[in-house]
């Protein structure tokens, strides 16, 4: 593994030409469908998720069109500029676009996975209302996110980092008539309104500090900033990627992001949002790597967070929140990557990809196996259904098996690597990093075989007059065969020759010194498989035979996993429930105070004017007697003043 790269020269790119420069219209594409779906409304429902597949399609073609005229370009860059977005006083900001080779493998992630869900969501969505609907959040969920790492500035980068968040959102709490899902909706969406605060506060600073939010501009005035403040900047955005990437600690909503369609999860997970804070860290490299303590940071959020992530997932029985906390769990190995800066950087990355297909496979798998079972997600309560739903089975094995690194799958080639570059900080952390690293691993490979054995193999424990499992249509198994190929040989074709690796150089950086592990890399290897074969191992043992359909006593540890470490009880003991006291102390200040001051003066106007009236008799008597009345007190009153006594 390589030390961290030596900060890098100046960073330039080309303006785009030819054919490149129309690749705005990666953005444009979903964005236009999305449109038309939204705005013909009913008129749509018929064709209208044809339209949103074929929108997704076309993006992938093109992306694959530029990712090849990009390879053949010396500086391995194109910009464009197109028109003025902001421009008050010095503030000056491009609607501008940026194709190099990070933003070029994002957008094959993307548009390529993305397009096997859409493909897979036209079947799985067949009789919900709201398809077309949906099928307009899903076009402007990949439209937000390909203008995220398409952007040429931060400012870009953040219009889509929201459009991201709004979309999710939608689709999240689609089916808003359940109270579930319309609460986790808003818990995602106010959750990452903490990390986007962060992420907007970064970007002022940089203004501020550095009059640009342009990246090549940003990146080339790195070193004249002071260690301070790029220590606050570094911060600022990783609370960005931390709440985008669902990291401690504000990883909370990811899982509950369940309650959405199954193909939402995917999307999430595997090619969009959960990505979105790794790619931030990747493209501000040159701020992460200027200082050590800021990659520090990360690595230690990058390590509790695989942990916490493994250690909940084993506890969970819904198969859909066991697969999302395993995406917390492997954001977390990204993490730990780009924390380590230099050669690790690419390697982040290439597990990022790997990642793409194998979670896609496996969400996607879940959602064929709750269209068997009856919309059934406990696991428990499923059990020999590789006889039923045989294309599911082995397309979700091979998902299983990358994820766990077993060799030569995908996740091997992509998440050992990791490992590896954990043991080779410098200090006594690489044993505490790698060590993370590797206990990681044994847990993953326990939790995921739970879950695949009590799934697929055992006993059948479903209910035979409620679930009657099949196999899915071939619109959700031909997507699935195509991401389960991707599962088993893309780490591989991505590490041959460092190729992805040297195709990131550009963006990236040259590694710099190489540090030795204070194991070897054959040894790092060796205990790495030793501890997922033993895990895995361990769960196959204790549930081959399937387990209790009802929860049972359990020891202190599982009880803290079931309640996921106890994270959600201390978020609103120390945030939601201050908060609820706050708010109710400022509406009682707002009605009691400041409305009962006004409301107080009122009535004492009313009041007094209404005791007055009473005097407009309309009697001259009246009249007369008043006058007589005001004239003796003024005439006692001179009388008293002649006589001193109100001296």
């Amino acid at each position: 593994m390589n030390a961290p790269a030596e900060p890098a020269g100046e960073v330039a790119y080309a303006a785009a030409s030819g054919l490149l420069g129309s690749f705005w219209l990666l953005v444009a594409i979903p964005l236009a469908s999305a449109a038309v779906l939204l705005l013909l409304g009913r008129r749509a429902d018929r064709w209208g998720h044809w339209l949103g597949v074929a929108a997704i399609g076309a993006a992938f073609v093109l992306g694959l069109t530029y990712f090849f005229q990009l390879r053949g370009l010396e500086n391995k860059s194109a910009e464009l500029s197109l028109w003025d977005f902001i421009a008050v006083g010095d503030l000056h900001v491009d609607f501008g676009l940026l194709f190099d080779p990070l933003a070029a493998v994002f957008v094959l992630l993307i548009t390529g996975v993305g397009f096997l869900i859409h493909l897979y969501a036209v079947e799985y969505m067949a009789h919900d209302e709201g398809r077309r609907r949906f099928f307009a959040y899903f076009n402007l969920f990949v439209a937000a996110m390909l203008l995220l790492v398409l952007g040429n500035n931060y400012v870009m980068l953040y219009f889509g980092w929201e459009g991201v968040g709004l979309a999710s959102y939608l689709l999240i709490s689609f089916w808003y008539g359940r109270p579930s899902a319309a609460t986790a909706g808003k818990k995602a969406f106010l959750m990452n309104r903490v990390g986007d605060a962060g992420l907007a506060i970064g970007i002022f600073i940089m203004f501020a500090t550095l009059g640009t939010t342009q990246y090549d501009e940003v990146f080339n005035g790195v070193g004249s900033l002071t260690g301070t403040t790029v220590l606050v900047l570094g911060l600022l955005l990783l609370l960005g990627a931390a709440g985008k990437s669902g990291q401690f600690p504000l990883q909370a909503w990811l899982p509950d992001a369940m309650e959405g369609p199954t193909p939402v999860s995917a999307l999430i997970h595997a090619a969009t949002m959960v990505t979105a804070g790794v790619y931030l860290i990747a493209r501000s490299n040159p701020v992460f790597s200027a200082n050590s303590t800021l990659q520090l940071v990360v690595v230690s959020v990058g390590a509790l967070t695989l942990l916490l992530g493994c250690i909940i997932g084993a506890a969970k029985d819904d198969i859909k929140r066991v697969l999302a906390w395993s995406t917390v769990s492997q954001i977390g190995y990204m993490f730990l990557g780009v924390g380590l800066g230099g050669g690790a950087y690419a390697l982040a990355i290439i597990h990022l990809l790997a990642h793409g297909f194998f979670k896609a496979n496996m969400f996607l798998g879940a959602g064929s196996v709750m269209h068997g079972m009856n919309d059934q997600v406990d696991i428990r309560r499923f059990g020999g259904l590789s006889k039923y739903m045989k294309v599911t089975w082995i397309t979700f094995m091979m998902g299983w098996l990358a994820i766990i690194g077993l060799p030569p799958l995908s996740g091997y080639f992509s998440k050992e690597p990791i490992i590896v570059a954990a043991f080779t900080r410098d200090d006594w952390t690489a044993w505490l990093f790698g060590g993370a690293a590797l206990l990681g691993a044994g847990l993953t490979a326990f939790y995921m075989t739970r879950l695949f054995v009590l799934t697929f193999h055992g006993p059948k424990r479903w209910t035979e007059d409620i679930e009657h499992p099949h196999e899915s249509p071939k619109l959700m198994t031909i997507p699935l065969i195509l991401l389960a190929i991707g599962s088993v040989v893309a780490g591989g074709l991505m590490v041959w020759n460092d190729g992805l690796a040297s195709w990131l150089t550009p963006v990236l950086g040259e590694a710099g010194e190489e540090h030795h592990a204070v194991l070897s890399h054959t040894v790092i290897t060796i205990l790495s498989l030793v501890v997922t074969i033993a895990g895995a191992g361990l769960a196959w043992s204790l549930f081959r035979n399937g387990t209790a359909t009802e929860p049972q006593p359990a020891s202190v540890l599982v009880t803290a996993a079931r309640r996921n470490l106890y994270t959600d009880a201390f978020n609103e003991a120390v945030f939601e429930k201050p908060g609820i006291f706050l708010t109710r102390a400022l509406v009682f200040l707002d009605n009691r105070g400041v409305d009962g001051l006004v409301n107080g003066l009122a009535a004492a106007v009313g009041g007094g004017s209404g005791r007055l009236r009473r005097l407009q008799t309309g009697f001259v008597r009246s009249y007369a007697t008043s006058i007589l009345t005001g004239a003796l007190l003024v005439v006692a009153a001179f009388l008293a003043v002649q006589a001193g006594w109100l001296a």
